[in-house]
């Protein structure tokens, strides 16, 4: 991992609306990266579908918070094309261990089939990447964190770039201006990611 690459320059950066991105999972560099439009998921305005909604009250698997972040980020670098290189996957650790880093994981029984992973910074939310081995994991796993941002305060859910699959999800992209105005105002708040919510669509949130 290169000497400059820390988690207070990591933070730094995301409170300032950049973040790191690398080219390949062999490539050893990475680059900093601040879009002109930003993805983001206002959090009242996240879409469940119907089908989503059922899915989730059938209560297929188990969700846990953290308890393999490790497996979530390497799950999500598991792809033939990634910006997750091995100096990524170490300095997000390392967020990890000093509580700027969270997972949100999808379990069927013993295996870990979906999940996403993010930074936390004040009332702000930036969401890295997602993995699904099952039909929905990765959908499971964004409503459960959705559920969890708004019960525990955030005001920004920054998703980085826009995808069709995230705009199906009610993802918006605004201008560079407009982000850097709505992550000020998270910065200025307070959150936590450790609220547990009592329930997402109806089904009993699984304790940590």
């Amino acid at each position: 991992m290169p000497k400059d690459l820390s988690p207070n320059l990591i933070l730094n950066a995301y409170a300032r609306g950049i973040f790191p991105m690398s080219e390949a999972r062999d490539d050893e560099g990475v680059f900093w990266v601040d879009p002109e439009r930003r993805g983001i998921i206002p959090l009242d305005a996240f879409r469940m579908s119907r089908s989503l909604r059922k899915t989730i009250l059938r209560e297929p698997y188990d969700i846990r918070i953290d308890t393999n972040f490790a497996g979530v980020i390497e799950g999500c670098a598991d792809r033939d094309e990634t910006w997750i290189n091995d100096e990524i996957v170490a300095i997000y650790m390392d967020l990890f261990d000093a509580g700027h880093a969270h997972s949100v994981e999808v379990w069927d029984g013993d295996a870990l089939v979906g999940g996403v992973y993010g930074v936390t910074l004040r009332a702000a939310y930036f969401g890295e990447s997602m993995f699904s081995h099952h039909r929905d994991a990765s959908k499971i796993a964004l409503a459960y964190l959705v559920s969890r941002l708004k019960f525990g305060g955030y005001q920004l859910f920054d998703t980085q770039f826009l995808t069709d699959h995230l705009a199906s999800l009610g993802g918006i992209e605004i201008s560079r201006a407009s982000y850097h105005q709505a992550l000020q105002a998270a910065l200025s708040g307070e959150a936590s990611f450790l609220r547990q919510p009592q329930t997402v669509s109806g089904r009993q949130v699984c304790s940590e």
